[in-house]
């Protein structure tokens, strides 16, 4: 596998259980290559993609009505959808995240953006 993200883990909500190291871009990918990239190439990226909207309906419901754990669950599944249509079709996402973003914004080259408001990002 790839080396961790440094990020902290959760701790368990179980007394006695560890809790899962931290995970990468990588990793998540590769996960989720192995969990379902079979059904995932026989149904296409079109259907995947309708498939990754319909959750990102279901994560817009949660950020305006939803409870915490509402929103956690549909921002998990916005990014396996998402990741699965990268695996479709043939996107590295370390690589390109690492491409578009690694040297800081696009906009303005900076790891803390002053691009104005009124533009992108």
């Amino acid at each position: 596998m790839t080396e961790s993200t440094g990020a902290r883990s959760e701790s368990s909500d179980n007394p006695g259980e560890s809790a899962a190291p931290p995970i990468s871009f990588a990793d998540f990918q590769l996960l989720i290559r192995r969990m379902y990239y079979p059904k995932d190439v026989a149904r296409g990226i079109d259907g995947t993609f309708m498939w990754f909207m319909e959750e990102v309906g279901e994560l817009a419901a949660a950020l305006r009505s939803g409870t915490a754990a509402e929103r956690e669950a549909e921002f998990a599944d916005v990014i396996a959808w998402l990741t699965t249509i990268a695996n479709v079709a043939e996107v590295d996402l370390t690589k390109a995240l690492r491409k578009k973003y690694g040297n800081g914004c696009p906009g303005c080259g900076k790891f803390v953006c002053v691009c104005p408001d009124s533009g992108k990002p």
